[in-house]
């Protein structure tokens, strides 16, 4: 299992977090927000791409990162 930290274009704010269960969701000042994972399987991780994508939200970059 790994992390990841997944940026989307645009504010996601508390409304938004129903959707991202589990997931931390932080606003950038550069209009992003960054939704990191923490422990994910390729499945969970694929499975999150997908609601993205499901809610028309535009997808800039997926980091895999380090355990801290």
């Amino acid at each position: 299992m790994n992390n990841y930290h997944i940026c989307v274009r645009g504010h996601l704010d508390e409304r938004w977090f129903d959707w991202f269960d589990g997931l931390t969701l932080a606003v950038t000042d550069d209009g992003m927000t960054l939704i990191t994972g923490r422990g994910l399987d390729q499945a969970a991780l694929h499975a999150m791409l997908n609601r993205i994508r499901d809610l028309g939200l535009e997808l800039i970059s997926v980091q895999q990162v380090k355990a801290e």
